[in-house]
This record gives structure tokens, sequence and C-alpha cells, in this order.
């Protein structure tokens, strides 16, 4: 294998990293095996780069097989319906044997038939076919790297592959920048109170004692009416019975520490509360049941990741957008389809979330205008549930 094959290579590698934002999955101790992602590009989301001669087409019809059971993998680990891997080989000589019949369609791996392996040869003698063939895939012209007819030196390759190299850790570190600003803290915070409470209320007269839930702040309207208006704050904090306690529990300890950490220790405890605060408002304007629980707070986390995914959409997809979808999709089946549920607590707190996400935006990430518009907007709905809801 010569500088050419090498210098190809690491220029495709820097072609999809720096010019068409690909991530690194893996990267083979040999550094001549490089596999790519971009799950959001349809029609290429793996790509799969490999230096190496193929002298006969029968290493390269087990090298596929090997590619799509690789592809096979990954597409579960990412939990795709169906998944293409666009396959490149960098070989000095094509083989010597026929192999242009194993290029010509896509091989599909037999059990499930899920994953697609497209295979391009870049190769001495057929680099302008297989460039075109490959650009033609992916629907995006890709040049022949090699100008001039001399070969690409050593430094000429270190120097491509370093820039390669280089992009790829820059993305990675600013999308782990976007999601480690902060440790949990007010989430331990969180639990310690309602746990407490809960012992508290216990003791006190029982948390499924309807008297004892509105002596300590349950949502009770008629009180709410007479002027208790602290009753839009503290219901966050009270439990009715074990299984209501350990379930939002440990929905917090998930869904509070992913938030925490991606805002920050700061502005957790508002978006936190202020999903509470909004979800008691919601259920005080549609319900006039006893109600008391975090499940609205909890219900805003999922608001204020859903609004980390309306900012960046595509990191959002391929870290948790599809489980958090199938997360509130579920619970909001669950919540229509059982009676006794606060659905309009669970949905304020949704939205209250998302509005509490958009006042304080992300850690020195400041947006000025669209932080002002989410607040005049928060306030004004505030405003107006509570207008009507004296009013009624």
């Amino acid at each position: 294998m010569n500088s050419s094959e090498e210098f190809i290579f690491w220029r495709l590698a820097y072609f999809f990293i720096s010019d068409n934002g690909y991530r690194i999955l893996q990267l083979f101790e040999n550094q001549k095996e490089l596999w790519l992602e971009k799950l959001e590009n349809k029609k290429a989301p793996i790509v799969r780069l490999l230096l190496h001669n193929i002298d006969w087409s029968n290493s390269m019809q087990r090298d596929i097989e090997f590619t799509a059971a690789n592809g096979e993998r990954i597409r579960k680990q990412i939990g795709r319906r169906e998944i293409t891997v666009v396959n490149i080989y960098i070989s000095e000589f094509p083989p010597v044997d026929e192999y242009e019949y194993r290029l010509e369609k896509p091989f599909i791996f037999p059990e499930g038939n899920k994953t697609s392996v497209s295979s391009f040869l870049l190769a001495k003698g057929i680099y302008e076919t297989g460039f075109k063939s490959l650009s033609n895939r992916l629907e995006k012209e890709v040049l022949f790297p090699i100008k001039s007819e001399s070969e690409p030196t050593e430094q000429n390759v270190e120097t491509i592959k370093k820039e390669a190299l280089e992009h790829a850790m820059l993305k990675a570190r600013t999308e782990r920048a976007v999601l480690a600003n902060g440790k949990p803290f007010f989430t331990y915070i969180f639990m310690i109170i309602q746990v407490a409470v809960f012992f508290w209320l216990e003791k006190h007269g029982g948390s499924t004692n309807n008297s004892t839930l509105i002596k300590y702040g349950a949502k009770f309207n008629p009180l709410i009416y007479n002027g208790e208006w602290w009753r839009f704050f503290t219901p966050i904090f009270l439990h009715i019975g074990f299984l209501h306690l350990a379930t939002n529990t440990l929905a917090l300890y998930y869904l509070g520490a992913a938030v925490e950490r991606i805002y920050g220790t700061i502005r957790f405890p508002f978006i936190y509360l202020f999903a509470g605060v909004s979800g008691v408002i919601a259920s005080f304007l549609f319900s006039s049941n006893l109600s008391a629980g975090a499940s609205g707070a909890i219900f805003g986390c999922l608001g204020a990741l859903f609004y980390f995914g309306a900012i960046y959409p595509k990191l959002f997809f391929r870290t948790m957008g599809i489980n958090l979808i199938v997360i509130l999709v579920v619970n909001l089946a669950f919540d229509f389809s059982s009676s006794g549920i606060d659905n309009a607590g669970h949905l304020g707190g949704l939205a209250g979330g998302f509005l509490a996400a958009g006042m304080v935006h992300f850690p020195k990430r400041k947006k000025p205008l669209l932080q002002l518009l989410f607040l005049i907007l928060s306030v004004a709905i505030v405003w107006g549930s509570l207008s009507y809801g004296f009013s009624a």
C-alpha cells in the first residue's frame, strides 16, 4: 500500500467528517478501517472506509458480509428499523478476477433483511468510475483528491490525517459540552425533600388521608379560591401513597439528572419548580379533584428535554430523542386510558418545562431575544390562566 491510497483514505475521511458532519463510530487500531455515522442522513447514515489491498473477489465478498453483520449490530444498538451502510474500499489495484457483479447491487443482511450494504471500490485504473459511482450514490460530488501526477508524500498523508481527526475530536468535545453543563445536585435535594415529606405525612395522619393532604398543602380548589395561593407550589412535594412516591422519585432520578446536566445546576431548580407550578395551575383550571405529586414537574423535565431537541435536533435524536418520544407516548396513553390520573397537571407540567427551558436557555449560549419571547409568552399564559381560573 503506497501513499496515494493512504492519502485518498484520509482525504475521504476529512470529506465526511469536516465537510459533511459525520462522527467517528470506530477507528481500528491499525488506522486502516474507519466507521462513521450521521444518522440524520437517510441515504448514508453509516459509512465504512477500508484501506486494504483486495486481491480476489471472494475476499471482497467475505468482507462485505462482515460489514453487513457489523452494520446489523449497529442497527440494533441505535434502535433503527432499517439501516444502510456505504462501504468504500481503497485498494492499490482491483481484484485480479471478476468482481464487478459484487458491487452492482446492495448486499442485504439475511437475518431480518433490515441492513443493506452498498459497496464501492477505489483503485488504480478505475478511480474515475469509482468516484463517479460514489458521487451518484451520495448525491454529492466526491472529487478525486490527487490533483497532480506526483504521488502524495508521507507528510501530506499525516497532515490530512491530523486535520480529519482534529475535526472529529472538536465535534465530539462540542457535543459533550452541550450535554455536560452541570452535575446533579438539586435533583437529589428534591428527591430527599419529597421522601422526607412523605414520611412526615405518614407520621401525621397518612399520605392517603385526604384531610392530612389538605392540611399540608395538596391542591384543593376551594381553599385556593379562598386565597391560599401557596397551594400552587406545595403539591409538588406531596405524594399519595408509597407507589406514587416511588415512581415519581425514580423518574426524577433519571429525567431530573439529565435536565440538570444539560441546563446546569443553577437553571434546573427554576425549570423544575416552574413546571411543577404550571402543572398545578393546569390542574386547578381543568380538574376539581384534590391532587398532589411531582408528576407535573417530572413531565416538565420531559418538556425541557424536548426544548433541547428543538434547539439541537440532530444531537437530540442521536442521543435520547427516540427513547423520550416513546416514554412520552406510553405515559400519555396510560394517563388517558386510566381513571384517577391528573392529565391536565401532566400536560401543564410538560408545557411549563418547555417554556421554562426557553426562558433560561443553555449556559454560555444565551439567546436574549428568544429568551425574552419565552418570558413574555410564559407570563401571558400564567396570568391569563389564573385570571380565567379565578373568574370562572
